[in-house]
């Protein structure tokens, strides 16, 4: 079955892209200075990060391609996101905006959402995605053919069945992610509990039914259990 545009770009939108929708700072006499300290502050973050990303995914699913490559979105309007997809050449690639870049309060909160990035492609989400949203789309239009639904109507089903499956895989995809980059982050010499306070600023997905974020708090929780599991017990 063809796809409509709008079931595929539901799919993208699971794993493709973990936007974060934090207002920018106010602007203030030293911002062009804080703007270029951020940045030197990324690039420190991804001299360490992207080696351990490589070796997380090496170790975890050495049959993809594992050497990422981290650009920068410049363009003011690109907001505050960051997420990961794949270069023409089929490379990993993880693109954080300049916004995002420059909100982030410390260099843990970076390396954590670019753990987590990288824990889209270590778990093989983009495939994933689109495999889940043709599965709804075309379980939800055979029921509405077995209805005798207009082909109108069917089209309209594929497109809600596509949105549910995405919304379902997505929570899970994302918590996945969250395990993935506290992993990264603490092997990079972070501190990944740091960095999941970035989640206290941003608003709450769990009030928009159709999200395919979880809930801020259980994504802490992942991040809690991913150390215990890592430091012990009592960290």
């Amino acid at each position: 079955m063809r796809l409509p545009p709008l079931i595929v770009l539901a799919a993208l939108l699971v794993s493709g892209c973990v936007q974060v929708m934090v207002p920018p700072p106010p602007p203030t006499p030293d911002i062009a200075a804080r703007a270029r300290q951020a940045v030197l502050n990324f690039g420190e973050v991804v001299e360490r990060v992207e080696p351990v990303a490589e070796q997380v995914c090496r170790e975890q699913t050495p049959d993809q391609p594992c050497d990422f490559v981290i650009y920068v979105d410049r363009a003011p309007e690109s907001g505050v996101n960051a997420f990961h997809t794949l270069d023409p050449t089929g490379r990993p690639a993880i693109i954080f905006t300049l916004g995002l870049i420059a909100v982030a309060r410390n260099t843990d909160e970076l390396a954590f959402i670019m753990g987590h990035e990288a824990g889209h492609h270590i778990g093989r989400h983009l495939p994933q995605a689109r495999m889940q949203a043709a599965q709804g789309a075309r379980v939800f239009s055979d029921l509405a053919r077995a209805r005798g639904a207009t082909q109108v109507e069917v089209s309209e089903a594929a497109q809600i069945g596509a949105i549910v499956a995405s919304r379902e895989f997505g929570q899970r995809a994302e918590l996945e992610a969250d395990a993935i980059g506290t992993i990264i982050a603490e092997r990079a010499g972070y501190d990944a509990w740091v960095g999941a306070g970035f989640f206290t600023r941003i608003p709450d997905p769990a009030r928009d039914f159709l999200s395919t974020h979880p809930p801020n708090a259980a994504r802490i929780d992942v991040v809690r259990r991913t150390l215990q599991a890592i430091r012990g017990p009592g960290a």
